[in-house]
This record gives structure tokens, sequence and C-alpha cells, in this order.
């Protein structure tokens, strides 16, 4: 998804990054051979998913202050679904333009 936004809308600042849990380090390598994220190995200083009360396969979508705008949970919405990731693609170009956030899926 990344590349298409960037192709799209080169004119936003989008950027997709991955937060992989702390105690999850040994899947990193898998991860990196399967995807082309960054990732933020979280730990227990930082402690991302404790922060943002982050579940399995969310994406947090921040705006340009690093708010927490939106949420959006990839076993509850499969991206293989068009509709779903139709509709992720567009809260991020919207909370890249400061647009409301469409409704859905």
């Amino acid at each position: 998804m990344q590349t298409e936004l960037n192709d799209d809308y080169p004119g936003l600042p989008i950027a997709l990054l991955a937060v992989n849990a702390e105690g999850f380090e040994s899947g990193n390598d898998a991860i990196v051979e399967v995807g082309d994220l960054p990732i933020l190995q979280d730990d227990a200083s930082t402690d991302v998913w404790g922060l943002w009360g982050a579940s399995w396969r969310d994406v947090v979508v921040l705006d340009a202050d690093n708010v927490e705008v939106y949420r959006f949970n990839l076993s509850v919405y499969d991206l293989a679904n068009t509709a779903n990731y139709d509709h992720l693609k567009a809260v991020l170009v919207a909370v890249a333009e400061g647009s409301p956030i469409p409704s859905g899926p």
C-alpha cells in the first residue's frame, strides 16, 4: 500500500511502519523476508503497545501531531477484501489531507 500511496499521492506525508510487540523479536527476520515495511521493535522502556493499548494487527493512524485519530484491525477487516483495503487507504489519505475521516468499512 505504501508504494501505491506514494504513486497516487506523492505530495502527501503518509508513512507506514510496523511496530513489533516486545517479546516477539525472534520473528523479526521472518517479517523482513515477507514484507517491506520499516519495523520498530518495541521494548519495555518504550512500551508503544502498552501506551497505545494495541491489539495484534491493529493499524493505528496518527495525525501530523502524532495523535491517534483512527484504529483499524486487520484481523477484523482483512485487506484482501477490496472494500476494507479501499477504506483504509481513504482514511490514510483523508488524515494526511486534514479532511474528515470517511465512515466505513
